[in-house]
């Protein structure tokens, strides 16, 4: 026999509405009868414990009673407890590490992705009222809002995930949500070079790079893995430096002990009170950092980050969004425009040539597989031209019949002017590195 429960389930197999009442009468309820400011001071599992308790309790009232097997009554204390010390549906996605995005299209449809593909899940919120109750619990947690005044808003979860929310009347269907979730434990190099990302040998020149303090910009599209590509060439960054970070919101997972992190500030609900990324690059120019690393340029702060690798910050990294290198130029050209500086075009990009030293490409592929593309270095001005030499790039070849990515990694016989800036800082790399003929296929 099935339980009133199992009939109610739709044919997607979502939990009936009936049994969504249900939960939130019991949620209410619960609210009602538990101290909820002691929640945080109180062991975890005594918690869970009480919960489990009252909720059973609950359940025996006439109000509340439907007719649930084990396995549907366990569920519903995990559900409960998740509303409770959680986010609701989204914990079970969050606690799971082989997803990588979480994208909530309105209340009733959650995507995921995991291992680089979408797919969508079971799991859906009641209605908006309950999805904004869950926005609102993350937003309000790093000191933000979200209203129809401020309907957008970046956040972040506290294992550095990066939450995005947009609501009506901007969202025609409802409140949208998307998390970028980062794994607990950092990536390292190695796992990069496990993952066929690059070779051993470009990663020999990555940690060359950041020990020689070059300035560099890392170049991707959305989801190609800037972030964890910055977080990976942190690592190399010596225990000694004093390192300061900006972004809109915190998600880098730097481990030195000398550390700043800054987080941009949006402005109140009088409009007052703003603290933009342009704000913390300036200020950080008095805080004596060795290294400034900002999570992504998207404006005028551009100009205020080459300035910093202008002027003694040398071994500085950011990220930007662009196809190319040649793009990432052209992207931080029109950045640089919007400080609205009475300066000519030529003059601008002899300075962001004198600033940066090397880009790092990264592509996301069709199969979900993440990849380092190009290394090119700067190598200062042709005419009114940036001139740019690849050292070492990656090409597809074509797909296997698994659908994966097949092609090879190769460097371009190009000796980098930057090997002799290795040289002094002590850094020894084989002639042989370099050399064309060797090809690394994937």
């Amino acid at each position: 026999m099935r339980s009133d429960y199992d009939k109610a389930a739709s044919s997607k197999g979502h939990a009936s509405d009936d049994y969504f009442e249900l939960k939130t009468r019991i949620h209410d309820r619960l609210l009602d009868l538990l101290d909820l400011s002691l929640i945080d001071s109180l062991d975890q599992n005594l918690v869970k414990s009480q919960i489990r308790t009252v909720v059973q309790r609950i359940l025996e009232e006439q109000d509340y009673k439907m007719p649930l097997n084990l396995t549907e009554k366990e569920n519903l204390f995990t559900e409960i407890e998740d509303e409770v010390l959680g986010l609701g549906p989204l914990e079970p996605f969050l606690k799971d590490d082989t997803i990588s995005d979480v994208l909530i299209n309105t209340y009733n449809q959650i995507f995921i992705e995991r291992f680089g593909k979408l797919e969508l899940s079971e799991s859906r919120f009641k209605d908006d009222t309950h999805l904004m109750k869950i926005i609102d619990k993350i937003v309000s947690s790093v000191g933000r809002r979200i209203d129809e005044s401020s309907p957008m808003v970046d956040a972040r979860l506290t294992d550095g995930s990066r939450v995005n929310v947009i609501i009506p009347p901007l969202a025609l269907d409802g409140p949208i949500m998307s998390i970028r979730r980062f794994g607990r434990d950092p990536l390292m190099i190695n796992d990069l070079i496990l993952l066929k990302s690059f070779t051993k040998e470009i990663g020999e020149i990555l940690k060359g790079i950041v020990k020689a303090k070059l300035n560099v910009l890392i170049s991707g599209g959305t989801g190609s893995g800037k972030t964890t590509l910055l977080n990976v060439l942190s690592q190399f960054i010596p225990e000694e430096e004093r390192i300061v970070t900006i972004e809109d919101a915190a998600e880098l997972q730097l481990k030195q002990n000398h550390l700043v992190r800054l987080e941009t500030r949006p402005s109140n609900i009088e409009g007052k009170g703003e603290v933009t990324a342009r704000d913390l690059v300036r200020n950080s120019l008095r805080m004596r950092p060795d290294r400034i690393i900002v999570g992504e340029v998207r404006g005028m702060e551009a100009f205020d980050m080459l300035q910093a690798m202008n002027t003694g910050h040398e071994g500085s990294i950011t990220t930007i969004h662009a196809n190319s290198s040649r793009d990432a130029l052209m992207r931080l050209e029109s950045m640089v425009a919007m400080a609205k500086l009475d300066i000519s075009n030529e003059f601008m990009r002899r300075f962001i040539a004198s600033a940066i030293n090397i880009i790092i490409q990264i592509s996301r592929f069709a199969d979900g597989t993440r990849k380092l593309i190009s290394i090119q270095e700067i190598t200062g001005m042709e005419g009114n031209i940036i001139t740019l030499q690849e050292i070492f790039s990656f090409r597809q070849t074509g797909i296997s019949e698994d659908g994966k990515v097949e092609g090879h990694f190769r460097f371009h016989g190009v000796r980098p002017r930057f090997v002799d800036k290795f040289a002094v800082a002590g850094i020894s790399i084989p002639r042989e590195i370099f050399d064309p003929d060797k090809i690394f296929e994937v």
